[in-house]
């Protein structure tokens, strides 16, 4: 019976056929276009990039070197190309409060022509102002205007030192202001000592007369200061009148130009703004009539940037700029940190003070994305500090302004800038694993509101002929890309049946095509140095030897530890109670397949199966229901008429790394089995599979590097014909062995048996039929499972001996329990040798 389920060669692997590719080389092939294998993913992104409704902002889920990214910037590119370029947008001064510089909108590439006309402004008005200042016109203006005024100063005056006169002073000028001094008959200043030698009555009456002088030069004083002013309104007139001559023709060819808006965005606003440099400019005209540097010669240059004049004020900042005609922005962040994504705000230092304007807010990729789309890695985002929120803010509030990441953590409170918030009408792509789609679908409320959109790309597509074609495409591109040889048709089809073991399926092929472009570089590098104008299939066979050689030490010295008998495996004769089972050791790059000696002992119990590893803590959840469901199989097969009273361990012996996954149970359930009915097991087959309560034999994976790994063993110890591997039937369909299994197999030197159930299996590795149960419950003799039945009812009976009526009746502790167990299993054992 065991030959009926070997496996013939012909299912073992599936090898392309070369001739079957339609060329010779991918010299013939046309370099892909689009994406590979991915229609579901594709439809996704089609969809996410055309909805532009809010909240559906894209999630792109799949692992790296599926051509997630490429095919996701791909498609991006190809749609923002049509799509009209967003406006410009600018950070100017607000004249009104510094402290809030207004954003303007304009039209696409407009940003950069308004600041040069602001910079062609400031240039002209620092040139045209002084020389207007300096000219014989304006000082003769100027003159004419204070002589008027000292003329009627002069004449205001004369009239008080008329009065004055008149009452017997004269009006002295002093320091602090205008002195009025009495004078004798003759016309002279009293002197001290005549001023008190005069009588009372002559006091009183000089007194009077001064009193009433006071008041008229308090009127003198009061008209002198009204003419002051008056010349300061006249003179500030006089330099508005000149400021306005010499440059508000230069600010009315601005206002011209951008009072039509075609093609310019926001003409209103830069109309304002074109108003308020003009007011402010007339207010600041000490600043453009002093000469260049004068007021700061024989000044330490250190200081000099404090006192020369403010004319950043003036400058537009150009915040985001694009071309027209360019299409919508993509942008990419490699780097999403918050100011990176939210934009900043610089400062300057001087001498230790820090200060800042408009002129020094900057852009991040958000606002550079603005009408287009923003592309992320999701991981990236999630681990700079406070990136993720900055993100969420914008896309729920659809606006953000620049800050600053120290103000988030709120230690420090210090005044700047607050910039005007732009409107955001923006689709942000995030990519990443589905993991952590998940966690943040689970985790954060938000994300689902946000991210309605989610592009699953696929590790694996359809073995056809059209995506044959698609592989040889892809290669045919890389080697122009990359500049390699071009590849043979027997490379290709190497390369094909490279993919499909990638993914351990026949009738699949990997989409990570980074691992397909990795093996195409490599095989090109053996072909230059095989001096081959082709890259050929050999020189793929090369890669994939050297590529498996570079990673396999760790294999190769537990291999050898096996074939100098450090680890016990044995590869021939029949043993009881013991079974090779496979296991796969992950190393990250590089996976192989080991054998392990799985061992099982029996007692006299209550019917309860220990895992070792479970007990020992180096066992995994999903080991630990494979063993559990052992329990289910042997009690729904052999205890429908009588208690099980048996106790058995299970341990994978010489194994010190936790075990995990299912793929064992099988093994386990045949070395318990055997245990149990003392019948012994072939070591010269390796198990592997998994079992359900039912005895059917399920697929597992890793299945082709398991069957190498035994190979391996097996090869070193001498190939005797009658070795081999027993996997589920199931998993024929992901054989894609390496040609030397292939080989020996087809030499007879080692054998593959595929299995549905447990009878079938047991069959296999005792060389016994498993037994059919007859209508009166019992197994044929000279089966498994009456072996194993026999054994169980007479472990029943003897479990009788140690339980008294009494006993049987009265609650048992379990301390009492515990005792009685070990009892028992002492009594067997010593019993039983």
């Amino acid at each position: 019976m065991p030959d009926t389920f070997k496996l013939l060669p012909e299912v073992l692997t599936h090898t392309c056929d070369p001739d079957s590719l339609g060329f010779e080389s991918t010299a013939d092939v046309a370099s892909i276009e689009g994406t590979v294998g991915q229609e579901r993913a594709v439809s996704a992104v089609d969809f996410g990039l055309g909805i532009r409704t809010y909240g559906f902002n894209m999630f792109v889920a799949g692992r790296p070197g599926t051509g997630r990214n490429s095919s996701v910037i791909a498609s991006v590119k190809a749609k923002a190309k049509d799509e009209p370029a967003p406006s410009d947008w600018v950070y100017i001064n607000n004249f009104q409060d510094p402290y809030r510089p207004k954003a303007i909108k304009l039209a696409s590439g407009k940003g950069p022509e308004l600041a040069e006309d602001m910079e062609e402004f400031i240039k002209m008005a620092r040139t045209e102002l002084p020389r207007a200042f300096e000219s014989e016109n304006y000082e003769k203006r100027k003159s004419e205007i204070l002589d008027a005024i000292q003329r009627r100063r002069e004449s205001l005056l004369f009239d008080l030192q008329r009065e004055a006169a008149q009452s017997g002073f004269s009006i002295e000028a002093t320091p602090v202001g205008i002195a009025s001094v009495p004078l004798t008959p003759e016309g002279r200043p009293y002197t001290r000592d005549e001023y008190d030698a005069l009588s009372d009555d002559v006091k009183q009456d000089i007194k009077a007369r001064g009193t009433k002088l006071q008041e008229s030069t308090n009127q003198f004083i009061l008209r002198s200061r009204a003419l002051e002013k008056e010349a300061q309104d006249k003179l500030q007139e006089l330099d508005r009148e000149i400021a306005l001559f010499a440059a508000g023709h230069l600010l009315e060819d601005l206002r011209e130009k951008y009072r039509i808006c075609d093609g310019f965005g926001d003409c209103k606003a830069i109309l304002n703004y074109l108003n308020e440099v003009e007011n402010d400019m007339v207010e600041r005209l000490d600043d453009f009539r002093v000469q260049e540097n004068k007021h700061t010669q024989g000044m330490p240059a250190a200081f000099q940037e404090f006192v020369e004049p403010a004319f950043d004020r003036y400058k537009v900042n150009v915040f985001v700029t694009r071309e027209n005609g360019s299409g919508a922005p993509v942008v990419q962040e490699n780097n999403p940190t918050f100011n990176n994504l939210m934009g900043r705000i610089e400062f300057r230092s001087r001498l230790g003070f820090v200060s800042t304007d408009h002129t020094m807010i900057k852009s991040g990729a958000i606002h550079k994305a603005n009408g287009g789309y923003l592309i992320v890695q999701a991981l990236d985002l999630l681990i700079s500090p406070f990136s993720w929120d900055g993100l969420k803010r914008v896309l729920r509030a659809s606006e953000i302004a620049p800050e600053n990441v120290a103000d988030q953590y709120g230690l420090l409170s210090v005044a700047t800038i607050r910039p005007q918030p732009i409107p955001i009408d923006i689709k942000v792509i995030l990519i990443g694993s589905l993991y952590i789609y998940y966690l943040l679908y689970y985790m954060d409320e938000e994300f689902r509101k946000f991210f309605k959109v989610k592009a699953d790309f696929d590790i694996e597509m359809a073995r056809n002929d059209k995506h044959i074609a698609q592989y040889a495409a892809f290669i045919a591109d890389r080697t122009r890309v990359l500049g390699l040889r071009p590849f043979h048709k027997s490379a290709i089809a190497k390369i094909v049946d490279y993919g499909s073991r990638l993914i351990e399926d026949k009738h699949r092929l990997s989409t990570r095509f980074i691992d397909i472009s990795d093996m195409a570089c490599e095989s090109a590098y053996w072909a230059a140095q095989a001096g081959s104008d082709l890259v050929m299939e050999a020189h793929v066979a090369k890669a994939l030897s050297e590529k498996e050689y570079r990673s396999r030490m760790i294999e190769d010295k537990v291999q050898a530890l096996i074939e100098e008998g450090t680890i016990m495996i044995d590869v021939d004769g029949s043993k009881v109670g013991q079974a090779n089972g496979l296991s796969i050791y992950d190393l990250g790059d590089f996976s192989f397949g080991r054998p392990s000696k799985l061992t099982a002992r029996v007692a006299i119990g209550k019917g309860k199966i220990v895992d070792i590893q479970r007990e020992s803590e180096m066992g995994g959840r999903i080991h630990s229901k494979g063993v559990m469901t052992l329990t289910g199989y042997i009690e729904g097969k052999f205890a429908q008429d009588k208690p099980i009273a048996a106790y058995a361990t299970l341990a994978f012996e010489q194994l010190y790394d936790e075990v995990e996954g299912d793929s064992a149970s099988s093994t386990e359930l045949y070395v318990l089995l055997s245990a149990i009915g003392e019948i012994p097991i072939r070591q010269d087959i390796a198990v592997t599979g998994s079992v359900n309560q039912h005895g059917q034999i399920q697929a597992i994976g890793g299945v082709n590097r398991k069957i190498e790994g035994f190979y391996a063993v097996c090869k070193a110890k001498g190939l005797t014909g009658e070795q081999g591997v027993m996997i589920p039937r199931a998993n024929v369909r992901h054989l894609m062995l390496q040609q030397e299994v292939v080989d020996a197999i087809t030499n007879g030197k080692f054998n593959i048996w595929a299995i549905d159930n447990v009878d079938q299996g047991i069959a296999i590795l005792t060389n016994m039929p498993a037994g059919e149960k007859k209508p009166d419950g019992a197994y044929p003799e000279g089966t498994v499972n009456y072996a194993v039945n026999k054994r169980l009812q007479e472990m029943a009976e003897t479990a009788k001996k140690f339980v008294t009526p009494q006993e049987a009746e009265a609650p048992v502790s379990e301390k009492e329990a515990a005792a009685s167990l070990e009892h028992i299993k002492k009594y067997y054992f010593e019993n039983n040798p």
